[in-house]
């Protein structure tokens, strides 16, 4: 199968635009605050680096890359002050594909920094880093904290040999064996290599926070991550026929 472009979200900031349609992100981001607070406050149990750099995988267009930026400092912050240390500088990176509309990002940089002002939560510094997160990002050791939420689902390429997969773009129940075999494969080849990249670029003692998308039942063809496909396959038949 060839792909002519590799897809992004849809920038902008208009009713189709991904900040106009990314709230069931904001909730996941939302319910895996207690979490990500206790990933954090583990991580500080012993050392507290003057200079914290932070990376923020699959970032997209919208608002929710600085609502999670936005927490991962005040909850820094607020351990600092309890053992009444200096506060750090962050640096911070943003990493989405090339496509990624990083323009509607940067525009909403003046309003973040005010904030992170008025909160005297120290210096900030944003920086985009463009590129795939199934290849090489960032210099060896120089990652205190990587996050990405709703992201490392997405796959590097399509699976080889779906040809038998007729009439469907993902999996459905009448999917055969061969073509569940083939995502499961190319996820694991795609995770392990994510995995390996990652443990190169961040530092000692540093932490990995993920949410993706999972289901509930071991049956691929589920309910659970599937019938949102189906229904875009539907729609996409019915454009084709008419």
């Amino acid at each position: 199968m060839v792909v002519v472009s590799v897809p992004c979200m849809n920038g902008g900031r208009g009713e189709a635009s991904y900040a106009k349609n990314s709230d069931i992100q904001r909730t996941v981001i939302s319910k895996a605050w207690p979490f990500l607070e206790e990933t954090i406050k583990d991580m500080f149990s012993s050392s507290f680096p003057g200079c914290f750099n932070v990376a923020d995988l699959g970032c997209s267009s919208g608002p929710n890359t600085f609502l999670v930026i936005s927490k991962i400092i005040e909850t820094i912050h607020k351990l600092y002050h309890q053992v009444n240390k200096k506060l750090p500088e962050f640096q911070v990176f943003l990493n989405d594909l090339p496509g990624n509309d990083f323009n509607s990002i940067f525009e909403s940089l003046p309003d973040f920094y005010k904030r992170i002002k008025k909160d005297k939560f120290g210096p900030c510094f944003i920086a985009g880093m463009p590129g795939s997160f199934y290849e090489r990002l960032f210099q060896s050791r120089s990652i205190n904290f990587i996050h990405s939420s709703y992201s490392v689902h997405w796959l590097s390429k399509v699976p080889e040999n779906l040809e038998t997969n007729k009439r469907n773009i993902y999996i459905t129940k009448s999917s055969p064996p061969s073509v569940c075999q083939a995502f499961l494969e190319q996820f694991q080849r795609d995770f392990s290599a994510f995995l390996s990249l990652r443990s190169e670029e961040i530092v000692s003692g540093g932490r990995m926070f993920l949410t993706f998308i999972g289901r509930s039942i071991a049956d691929p063809s589920s309910k659970d991550c599937c019938r949102l496909w189906e229904l875009l396959t539907k729609a996409l038949i019915q454009l084709v026929n008419e």
